[in-house]
């Protein structure tokens, strides 16, 4: 269950790092390099979550499940 939680709040912090880099697009017209701090910093979530997801697999905790016939 906590893993599932901790799944869900980084998600939630995925979305909001991609929603800041939008905003700071649009806000500082190519002026600044926030946007590209903020869409790094997304990416770098991204790959940290991914990692998890194998490893909490790797230990048991989650379990992938597909479509059965």
């Amino acid at each position: 269950m906590l893993a599932k939680v901790v799944i869900v709040v980084i998600f939630v912090g995925i979305l909001t790092s991609l929603g800041a880099g939008l905003l700071f697009m649009m806000r500082d017209k190519s002026q600044s390099d926030r946007a590209v701090r903020s869409l790094t910093v997304r990416i770098g979530i991204s790959v940290g979550l991914f990692v998890l997801l194998f490893v909490l697999w790797y230990l048991g905790l989650i379990s992938p499940h597909g479509v059965r016939p």
